[in-house]
């Protein structure tokens, strides 16, 4: 079970740094053109929600790895989640493909419990 936490672990962080990294480099204006939920962010709020994405994908990698508090590991994935269920709503209300954000909110979930202890 641990082998299958990691590789899960890995393609949600990868997903997370990859997109939290797309949202604080790339201009507002350029990312309003290829996300339309961006048109009604502010900038700042953008930036502000890669940068937990990006939190999120260290998060979920680095407390387990390096054995220094692996408590947040699955705080880590729980609050992903909670984005990623915000993501599935914003995408829902403006007619998009919901799968993506409902895979990774999944994964999250799936990392959260695993990592809590909570299953044998």
């Amino acid at each position: 079970m641990n082998i299958v936490l990691w590789i899960a672990q890995g393609l949600l962080a990868a997903a997370m740094l990859a997109a939290g990294t797309f949202k604080i480099v790339t201009p507002h204006d350029k990312l309003s053109e290829k996300m339309k939920w961006a048109v009604s962010w502010p900038a700042g709020r953008v930036k502000l929600l890669g940068a937990a994405e990006v939190l999120g994908a260290i998060g979920c990698i680095a407390p387990v790895a390096l054995g220094i508090l692996p408590i947040l590991t699955p705080l880590a994935a729980a609050c992903l989640f909670i984005l990623m269920v915000g993501a599935v709503k914003t995408h829902l209300d403006l007619k998009e493909p919901a799968a993506p954000p409902g895979v990774l909110a999944a994964l999250c979930m799936f990392v959260a419990v695993g990592r809590s202890g909570i299953l044998p």
